[in-house]
């Protein structure tokens, strides 16, 4: 199974991607969360692409992440460059708008995590040819924090992301844009939110406001945290297989 990283031009920057599975068969794009890169879907991805119904897998490095092309300030800085656009949210969108066309992807299972989510529903509030169906892996509704979240200090060393990508994903996340919420009813597509339970960091009521946002969408709880897929892998693909497979 060829699971080298590639890389592809999309919206401009270079975004480096993994795949598995036949390339004929229905493709599933996996999206990752913030400080992670498309490697942390390896087992998932694996066995998706390997299973009664094999998949085409693509799991994407968003921008500021992983071998994707970091274009804000740089590693080392807290700033990231005078384009807000820059990490916003609706930049890693249009990326992944991006790289399905640059890889002739016209119809695709979508699945996020976290950050990954977030950029998933808004992938599908606008593109919604694209997205056949949508999971949503303990991603929180676009409620401003209140208290706001203050500025994280850098680690030291060397970071697999762009630091200036926090900062500018953190100004989101206090103050997400309305126009996100008052989208929610175009995500007309069968979805499934999966929560992680009392143990996550996501307020799970968040969640179950998101599933009453989206038409239709079911909410399922799988009591392992944040890191669903990682931490409870043969539940998380139970319920994603299942469900990609209706």
């Amino acid at each position: 199974m060829d699971t080298a990283p590639r890389t592809v031009k999309a919206n401009g920057i270079t975004l480096a991607y993994r795949t598995w599975g036949p390339e004929d068969a229905p493709a599933v794009l996996l999206l990752h969360s913030r400080g992670t890169d498309g490697a942390d879907w390896t087992p998932i991805a694996e066995r998706l692409a390997s299973g009664a119904r094999p998949r085409r897998v693509y799991a994407p490095d968003l921008r500021g992440h992983g071998s994707s092309d970091w274009p804000g300030a740089g590693a080392g800085s807290d700033t990231y460059a005078d384009d807000p656009k820059t990490y916003a949210y609706e930049s890693m969108r249009d990326d992944i708008r991006a790289f399905a066309t640059a890889l002739g992807i016209d119809r695709t299972d979508v699945v996020g995590h976290s950050l990954g989510g977030a950029v998933a529903y808004l992938l599908a509030q606008q593109t919604p040819d694209l997205v056949r169906r949508l999971v949503l892996e303990d991603v929180p509704a676009p409620i401003p924090l209140d208290p706001p979240r203050p500025p994280a200090e850098r680690p030291d060393g060397e970071l697999p992301f762009d630091w200036a990508m926090i900062r500018a994903t953190d100004e989101q996340r206090n103050a997400p844009d309305p126009v996100w919420w008052d989208h929610m009813g175009r995500i007309t597509m069968p979805t499934l939110l999966i929560g992680g339970g009392s143990h996550s960091l996501i307020p799970q009521d968040q969640i179950a406001v998101l599933a009453e946002l989206i038409p239709g969408a079911r909410l399922v709880t799988i009591d392992a945290g944040h890191l669903v897929h990682e931490t409870r892998p043969e539940e998380f693909l139970a319920v994603v297989e299942a469900f990609l497979a209706e």
